[in-house]
Formats: C-alpha cells, structure tokens, sequence
C-alpha cells in the first residue's frame, strides 16, 4: 500500500472511514488513472488533491452500495 496515499488520506481525515481494501482500491485506481505507480503520481502532483477526494470518495461510496444491496 501506499505511503503517500496514507498520509493524504490522515491529512484529509478518510484514513479512519478506509480499510485496508479501500486503500489498496484508491492505489489501483491512481494508477490506472496516471499511468504512475500512486506514490509517484501523489509526488509529482499527478492527482490533484480535489481528484484524490473523488477517487476516495468513490471507493467509499461503492463500499456502501455493496453492504446497502446485501442487507437489502
């Protein structure tokens, strides 16, 4: 996992509201938006810290939608 995604996700206060999973998710989607391993793309300001949000924000929202469609 990463250690950049870690810190801006303490930084932005979602690193509590993440699990590990989420994390990993967060780092493959960097990825497959930048082309650049995630830590390398956090370095070079790649993602923007409003696109990290919505990258993170997203996996969250999936997380939810997946329990909502279990309990249901």
């Amino acid at each position: 996992m990463s250690i950049k995604v870690r810190l801006w996700l303490k930084a932005l206060g979602l690193y509590e509201l993440t699990t590990h999973e989420d994390r990993l998710e967060i780092d493959r989607e960097i990825k497959r938006r930048t082309g650049v391993y995630c830590d390398d793309a956090v370095d070079k300001r790649l993602v923007s810290e409003e696109e990290f949000k919505e990258i993170a924000n997203a996996i969250l929202r999936r997380k939810k939608k997946r329990k909502e469609l279990i309990v249901v």
